[in-house]
């Protein structure tokens, strides 16, 4: 939820539809001609193949965040033989993924898994691989003796437009996969409706297809391509107790439409039990875990022809799922599919599947168990972006890595980063980014506004150069914000002031100008911790230097200009008034040199003799008449 006091949503939108726009470098295929998307990836290849064994055109390698490329020493039975893999070492960061753009839908997606001399020294690795965000498949020691260990698939939806395979390190060797396929299927198969498909991932635990002649892929067996091309296995090695195989080349009804397109085929062969006797099945699970049980059957004896002649009941260990099965009754008819689906609860590491006789004996056509994953909730999409556009303009190592979700899987966070759950909001949000000491020699950039639960910051001792951005103002919740000893420059934005709830404050050991903004001075007073020092250009706070009169170089120049020009007027007003002066003075010479200007001063000169005889404030009238004659 938005608080009123951080940036516009609107603005927030356009800045993360930008960055997506600019950061997104996968490549996009759609389907034609209604045709599913497929999409087959020859990990480590530098060119496109096509596998003569099914005809499909393998990619060149693309779509990843990182690793290299090494050859396939060995043969991989059951698989396309396809020659490179990609691995990914400490160097290239603790996750790896491939972003592969692909149209809304469901999807099987699905890994083979190798490794090598060059790649992991002949030692299997360990690690961990997810989907969309939630971990899906963990690969434990021993996982490479097993083929179905080694090829593995799952189905899940994709809903943002990207399929995103992440993997991620466990410190045990180093990540390797031979491909990745992207495969769509029907949006309603696999219909579990616990919880809704679309938020939920199915795990493939075991697909067989009971007494099949060999195992094989979808297009091995005519299936419609709708289906995802499945690998079905056989059941040799895995029944427990006494069963025999039965088959027929016989048509069967209902079997290979919409939405789960079956191929035929599953259904033409069958186990079988004689009378009385069970039929039993084990797979190693995860505990504690929901498990999806799909069960196909299809009459295909020529002895049972009728209803109640094959009834039997089936439990999950030991606890009852279905009763009295009649294939016949349930289905319509023989040489008719069935399909019957439970989802369970499974405390246990063991799943154990028995299929008990009612009347006479058993008959099973095909298996599937699925794990029932549900899909973590994400982090908010923008802040996924920010984030991205945050990695280039810091110029984050690789080896911190920072490819897939930034939260999930919670069992591999992205370093650096504290995340919080917004239960309303049902995302992940970023409330911490601490990568201090971390060799970064960017620039912090304004996307860091869209990361807008943000609490604290700590990029401390890297070499961040450049300004301080004006929207780390907009964080509106931040409390720490540590940038200290950096090589950043500029003014200290006037926004950083205006945080409430910041309480620690430190910028020293940069080259920051200017006066400290006005809004941080009461900081301290509301126990706020603020460090400035080692900025020498800063000012306006104890401890550093007072602000004078500062201007800007533009301004300094047109103060100068216009000192000059005011000298110059005032220079040439003094030398008018000097020449003023001067013919005044002139002129006054003049006059005294003429013979009425004489006159005029003799008589003023008796005028002043006359008044000079004034005593008394009355005239002496007989000194007047008898005085000497003025002199001139």
């Amino acid at each position: 939820m938005a608080h009123p006091a951080t940036t516009n949503s609107s603005n927030r939108r356009s800045l993360c539809s930008y960055l997506a726009l600019v950061l997104s470098h996968v490549i996009f295929v759609v389907a034609e001609n209604g045709e599913p998307t497929a999409i087959r990836i020859s990990c480590g290849s530098s060119h496109n193949s096509l596998i003569t064994e099914q005809s499909y055109l393998w990619l060149k390698d693309f779509g990843y965040t990182g690793g290299s490329s090494a050859p396939i020493d060995a043969k991989i039975t059951g698989a396309p033989q396809l020659t490179t893999l990609r691995y990914f070492q400490v160097s290239d960061g603790p996750e790896n993924c491939y972003n592969i753009t692909v149209p809304y839908g469901h999807y099987l997606i699905r890994f083979v898994f190798a490794y090598g001399d060059i790649d992991n020294s002949n030692r299997e690795p360990q690690f961990d691989v997810s989907l969309e965000g939630t971990l899906v498949h963990s690969l434990k020691p021993g996982w490479s003796a097993e083929f179905d260990m080694s090829c593995v698939d799952s189905l899940v939806f994709i809903n943002d437009g990207a399929a995103t395979a992440c993997f991620h390190s466990s410190g045990h060797g180093n990540p390797a996969v031979v491909s990745l396929e992207i495969l769509q299927i029907h949006n309603l198969a696999y219909e579990i409706l616990v919880p809704s498909n679309k938020y939920t991932i199915l795990k493939t635990v075991k697909r067989i297809s009971c007494s099949a002649i060999s195992s094989g892929y979808g297009a091995d067996f005519n299936a419609d391509p709708w289906g995802g091309n499945r690998r079905w296995v056989t059941d040799n090695g895995l029944t427990k107790g006494t069963s025999d195989q039965l088959r027929t080349s016989k048509s069967i009804q209902n079997c290979c439409g919409a939405p789960n397109f079956y191929p035929e085929i599953i259904y033409q062969s069958a186990s079988t039990t004689g009378i009385g006797a069970s039929l039993y099945y084990t797979f190693d699970i995860e505990p504690n875990q929901n498990y999806s049980i799909w069960l196909h059957f299809a009459e295909i004896s020529d002895v049972i022809v009728s209803k109640e002649q094959r009834v039997f009941d089936i439990l999950v260990n030991d606890r009852l799922i279905f009763t009295d099965i009649d294939i016949i009754s349930l289905a319509g008819g023989p040489f008719t599919a069935l399909v019957l689906n439970k989802t369970v609860l499974v405390e246990g590491r063991t799943l154990n599947l028995t299929f008990r006789p009612v009347q006479r004996g058993i008959l099973v056509n095909a298996v599937e168990i699925y794990q029932v994953i549900s899909m973590e909730f994400v982090t908010t999409e923008c802040e996924v972006w920010s984030l991205q556009a945050l990695k280039h303009s810091l110029g984050l190592p690789s080896r911190i890595g920072w490819n897939g979700d930034p939260c999930v899987p919670q069992e591999h966070p992205w370093n650096g980063l504290d995340c919080s759950f917004n239960v309303k909001g049902g995302s992940w949000s970023i409330v911490g980014l601490d990568l201090h000491d971390q060799g970064l020699k960017g620039q912090i950039g304004g996307a860091i506004s869209s990361l807008s639960q943000l609490r604290s910051v700590n990029m401390s001792s890297n070499s961040i150069y450049g300004e301080i951005p004006a929207q780390v103002g907009n964080l509106y919740y931040l409390a720490v914000l540590d940038l200290s000893f950096n090589n950043l420059n500029g003014s200290i934005p006037d926004g950083i002031g205006k945080l409430k709830h910041l309480q620690k404050l430190y910028l020293n050991g940069n080259h920051l100008s200017g006066k400290i903004p006005i809004s941080l001075l009461a900081g301290p007073i509301r126990g706020a911790s603020f460090n400035f020092s080692e900025n020498t250009g800063l000012c306006g706070i104890p401890g550093l230097p007072s602000c004078g009169f500062s201007l800007t170089a533009g301004t300094t120049t047109g103060i100068i200009f216009g000192a000059i020009t005011v000298a110059v007027l005032v220079l040439a007003c003094f030398l008018c008034l000097w020449r003023r002066r001067s013919n005044i003075i002139r002129s006054r010479r003049s006059l005294r040199q003429a013979p009425f200007a004489k006159s005029r001063t003799s008589l003023k000169k008796r005028d002043l003799q006359l008044t000079r005889t004034y005593v008394g404030g009355h005239l002496r009238s007989s000194s007047f008449e008898k005085s000497p004659p003025l002199l001139y």
